[in-house]
């Protein structure tokens, strides 16, 4: 279980489930009332945002040399470069365009800061922090909070443009 704690605490890992979830049900045509909510305009929104954000503080905050030999690269580089690309190809491309309204970025923003008190709540719980800008211990929470705070105003600013882009080219 502590494996899989750990597993599941980083925002990756979950926004790349999401786009998982939801490339499946567009793939197997998201009959069930599971699948119509992982394709709705909103969800799908949201997860291009999730996955634009992973893609921008790995490749700006968090991105280290790798050694071609070491077994973490390849993970590594498909959930934070790969698939955000890919999935953002999908989005462009395949989704219907012109769903999305200003508000949907409130639940996507929901979504990000319920993530960011749980990983304060688990690694106050715990000592252990899935990303060392997020590491209370040796930051402290001023400057934890300043971080998160500018992970969030990315992630707003992701948003906006995303809905901007939809409604555009809904309009087209």
């Amino acid at each position: 279980m502590g494996g899989l704690d750990v597993f599941l605490s980083y925002f990756t890992v979950l926004s790349n489930i999401l786009v998982a979830l939801v490339l499946t049900s567009a793939a197997t045509a998201g009959e069930s009332s599971a699948g119509r909510f992982l394709l709705s305009p909103s969800v799908q929104g949201g997860a291009v945002v999730s996955v634009v954000l992973v893609s921008f503080v790995y490749n700006l905050l968090l991105r280290v040399p790798w050694s071609a030999q070491e077994f973490q690269w390849l993970p590594d580089e498909l959930m934070h470069d790969v698939m955000p690309v890919l999935f953002l190809l999908y989005w462009w491309f395949y989704v219907t365009k012109g769903g999305l309204q200003w508000r949907d970025m409130l639940p996507w923003l929901i979504y990000l800061l319920a993530y960011c008190v749980y990983v304060l709540l688990r690694g106050y719980l715990i000592g252990a922090y899935p990303y060392d800008f997020a590491d209370v211990g040796e930051l402290g929470y001023p400057r934890v909070l300043i971080n998160a705070g500018m992970v969030v105003l990315g992630f707003m600013l992701v948003s906006l443009l995303v809905i901007a882009v939809d409604r555009w080219q809904g309009q087209r």
